[in-house]
């Protein structure tokens, strides 16, 4: 119950963002065509701020099944990256269906706030953490929804900011503590930086700029600053 606990309080600062992120989420499906319940239901069934926005997108366009699948499977491919390396940090006792649950809710907050827990990752501590977020997501999905042509336009994108600022919240901390976070979060910022401003790599994607960045970083900083085993010097 000790860890379910952990896991609930680290949990609440990510529900509270997700809250203002998937409210604007409900706005938009809402103006797009969906009902409540097909907003509320896309919401609680992917639990992905950067999926279901550009999902929407093909879905008011009157897109393909095809292209939904593509977009999605691009754009959510850094989950894979993010869920092997959670394995190395969840406690042995988590099996096959115990990770697939987790699995569910791997999101890149979610993920970040686990990797940084100060010690082994359980499964009671990881069932708290993504309770309240998920609730926050769809809440807020719900919310927002209900709440759709009530509120100007200015307000529904400021709220998209909170993403933005919940996930240097998370960041931040722990790349103060660690040189070599901090090395590995300023390497994929300018691999980032360069993705997007270089006219030459402007042909990807977003979602394959975000893995290349992932797996680059990483792997950059596995070799200059790699974690060390008990008993090495």
């Amino acid at each position: 119950m000790n860890e379910f606990k952990n896991g609930l309080k680290d949990g609440i600062p990510i529900a509270l963002g997700y809250f203002a992120v998937s409210f604007s989420f409900g706005i938009l499906a809402i103006k797009g065509g969906l009902s409540v319940f097909q907003a509320v239901f896309t919401s609680v069934t992917n639990v992905t701020s950067a999926g279901q926005f550009a999902g929407l997108q093909i879905i008011i366009a009157g897109g393909t099944i095809l292209e939904v699948i593509l977009t999605q499977l691009i754009i959510n491919l850094r989950y894979g990256l993010m869920s092997l390396s959670l394995t190395q940090k969840l406690a042995d006792d988590v099996g096959i269906w115990k990770r697939l649950i987790i699995a569910f809710a791997n999101t890149d907050e979610i993920f970040a706030v686990a990797m940084g827990y100060f010690k082994e990752v359980t499964f009671p501590y990881m069932l708290g953490l993504q309770i309240l977020p998920i609730l926050g997501w769809g809440g807020g999905t719900f919310a927002g929804a209900v709440a759709s042509g009530l509120l100007p336009k200015s307000v529904c994108s400021a709220l998209s900011l909170a993403l933005y600022g919940m996930f240097v919240a998370i960041v931040v901390p722990v790349a103060k503590k660690s040189k070599s976070v901090l090395f590995v979060v300023c390497v994929a910022a300018l691999f980032s930086i360069l993705l997007y401003y270089v006219p030459i790599f402007h042909f990807i994607s977003t979602g394959i700029s975000i893995v290349i960045c992932t797996v680059a970083a990483a792997a950059i900083g596995a070799i200059v600053a790699p974690v060390k085993k008990k008993g090495e010097e």
